[in-house]
């Protein structure tokens, strides 16, 4: 697939629907479209984590940028306001590429200006680099344009916001949008700043108008910058929050990213994995109220939480080798461990943990497990077995929202008006998918759980020989209850009551996960069935189309979005989960490898060439999946397509 667009007359729609992110591994980044239009509340040139991973703020929305010749000027920048596009820069756009770092090509005739953005690793600071590859010298005007807002909110005109400037030499300035506002800092290698003053207003954002949200918003210039640039001649822009982080040489700073980004590639020499890889490091980052390593779930909007970060890390950092990283995560959440449980949503400075999650704990033991799988290290959970202990006593106890394993050794959970699985939605009071009572996917995860502990126990030199006992009693119940006649399995059970048996992937995950409860031929019926239901190219749909709550698409105001989030949506991690189960119950054999790979093509090509390049996006449309919905890039979308790759290719 090419990591390189070449844009032949170029339409404004169809690469504005193309969006790239830097990161900067403390939770800011830097996003946008390939036009240069923005297109959501989340895009900005300088969105900065306040407290990493958290309290970002949007600070510079983005930059106007006018070329200007002995004979023309005319605009690299490109706005959609209400009803009008306006410059038009996207059309002298002639390519794009992705890697190592998002850079656009520009050219007019004998004029041809590139533009390259990074961010510096660990700070919130953006590079813009401009570079005059021509055959003349231009003189290039850019105007930044300034917000200041949380990144989930609008910013707009007001009095308040005075955006005082103070030129702290002749070639930075330092900013204050506000009274209480973050102060911004810009410097420029070359040029003259002159004030201009001025507001922009009504950006419209179309696919915050697709959502049914406001999509308008006002920016603020100070001036613009203008400069000279003789050919082969560059100039960088730069935006931080920090004055100390403005200086050195932009020069190395590039080098120095090129060279990060390189060395996150692995030893394998399958292009698609060393890429995914390399994308799924923009997950990871520093939190520091804990002073420790966690991944966010998914940008542009999620930050970290237990379940997805449990999920995702498997691909992303435990298959790609990355121990330090992986004991640095799983110490933290163990840190947080209470009634048994570790959060779901992390805590922030001064914020208490929140543990609504079945599943997060579950997931745990399934991380710990494929950990020692990879790093054989005895030492470091021998070091945790003693919380794991916790964990299996508290759950036969009961916990958090009737979390408890009834008579016939089921886990149960769940109250009225409490989301616990990972299918979540949640809209005015109501929650679309309760699942209260014994779900598929947490009985087998409860399985994994146990089995998992009585391995390392065994491993450790002291096997648990009670729980040995009630790991067979669970996988007899496991098949005496979710089994349905029809050969698939239940979605959620209540013993002494009639089952849901609505056809759903959760059930995957009793085939997928290292240890089964069901035979060979159980989980073969399984495969059969979801891939007959529910697979798609892109993902698993989250509802049979046969049920009649099944909703074809993904789209609309909040209310009907997540009314389809979890009935029928396609959900891209699934791909991954399904391409491991389809791996196990065909032995690992070459054909079955051969197998996955063929079919990883589609989202292949979706990480390459559509909605967020070198990423996949989060869900796509129940009926005739193309289009990238939700957030563009998803930490457990990317790491289980990873990890499925990996094993389809050793």
């Amino acid at each position: 697939m090419a990591r390189h667009f070449i844009v032949h007359q170029p339409d404004a729609h169809a690469i504005s629907g193309k969006e790239w992110l830097v990161t900067n591994g403390i939770g800011g980044y830097a996003s946008s479209t390939i036009s240069g239009a923005n297109t959501r509340r989340y895009h900005g040139l300088l969105v900065a984590a306040l407290d990493p991973p958290t309290d970002r703020r949007v600070l510079v929305s983005k930059v106007e940028e006018k070329v200007i010749t002995t004979s023309e000027e005319f605009f690299l920048s490109t706005n959609s306001y209400v009803g009008t596009v306006h410059p038009e820069g996207y059309q002298y756009l002639s390519s794009f590429s992705r890697m190592p770092l998002p850079k656009s090509v520009f050219s007019k005739g004998k004029h041809t200006i590139t533009k390259t953005i990074w961010m510096r690793y660990g700070q919130n600071t953006t590079i813009v680099e401009y570079s005059n590859a021509g055959e003349e010298s231009i003189l290039l005007d850019v105007t930044p344009l300034l917000v200041c807002r949380d990144y989930h909110s609008l910013f707009h005109e007001d009095p308040r916001w005075t955006f005082e400037t103070k030129s702290l030499d002749a070639r930075s300035l330092e900013v204050k949008a506000g009274k209480e506002s973050p102060l911004v800092y810009i410097s420029f290698t070359q040029g003259i700043y002159y004030p201009e003053p001025r507001w922009y207003r009504q950006f419209e954002y179309a696919w915050e108008k697709e959502r049914g949200l406001d999509a308008h918003e006002d920016a603020h210039s100070i001036g613009r910058i203008s400069c000279m640039l003789a050919p082969w001649e560059t100039v960088y822009l730069i935006f931080s929050d920090q004055a100390e982080h403005m200086e050195g040489d932009p020069v190395v700073w590039k080098e120095e990213e090129e060279l990060r980004l390189k060395a996150l590639a692995t030893s394998r020499k399958e292009r698609f994995i060393n890429d995914l890889a390399i994308s799924g490091d923009q997950f990871l980052v520093h939190r520091q109220s804990s002073d420790s390593d966690t991944l966010i779930a998914g940008y542009h909007w999620f930050t970290d939480w237990g379940r997805d970060t449990m999920i995702a890390m498997r691909g992303l950092v435990i298959t790609t080798g990355r121990k330090d990283v992986a004991q640095s995560i799983l110490r933290t959440f163990f840190k947080y461990l209470d009634g048994g449980m570790i959060p779901n949503r992390f805590p922030d400075q001064g914020e208490t943990p929140e543990y609504n999650t079945l599943d997060a704990t579950l997931w745990m033991f399934v991380a710990l497990y494929e950990y020692y799988e990879k790093f054989r290290d005895a030492e470091f959970i021998r070091g945790l077995y003693s919380k794991l202990t916790q964990i299996l006593y508290q759950h036969y106890k009961g916990t958090r929202y009737n979390m408890h394993v009834t008579p016939e050794g089921l886990l149960y959970g769940g109250e009225k008006g409490v989301q616990l699985t990972w299918m979540d939605a949640k809209v005015d009071g109501y929650v679309v998918t309760p699942r209260i009572g014994c779900p598929v996917e947490i009985n087998a995860l409860w399985y994994n759980a146990l089995c998992i502990y009585v391995y390392f126990g065994k491993e450790l030199g002291s096997p648990p020989t009670q729980y040995v006992d009630k790991a067979k009693d669970l996988q007899q119940a496991f098949r005496k209850y979710f089994i349905n006649p029809s050969g698939y399995l239940n979605d959620v059970v209540i013993p002494g009551q009639a089952p849901d048996g609505s056809i759903r992937p959760n059930q995957i995950y009793a085939v997928s996960l290292p240890f089964s409860p069901l035979t060979r031929k159980e989980a073969r019926q399984v495969l059969e069935l979801v891939y007959e239901h529910l697979y798609t190219e892109y993902g698993l749909r989250s509802l049979s189309p046969q049920h009649p709550d099944y909703k074809p698409e993904f789209t609309g105001g909040p209310w009907a979005r997540d009314n389809a989030y979890h009935q029928g949506t396609v959900w891209s991690h699934l791909w991954g989960e399904y391409a491991l189960a389809h791996l196990k119950v065909h032995g690992y054999s070459e054909e079955a490898r051969q197998w996955v790979r063929d079919h990883s093509r589609t989202l292949e090509q979706h990480f390459y060439q559509d909605a967020g390049l070198h990423a996949i996006s989060e869900n796509f449309d129940g009926e005739n999946p193309s289009q990238g919905k939700g957030c563009i890039h998803q930490a457990w979308s990317v790491g289980m397509t990873l990890l499925a790759l990996w094993h389809a290719n050793t």
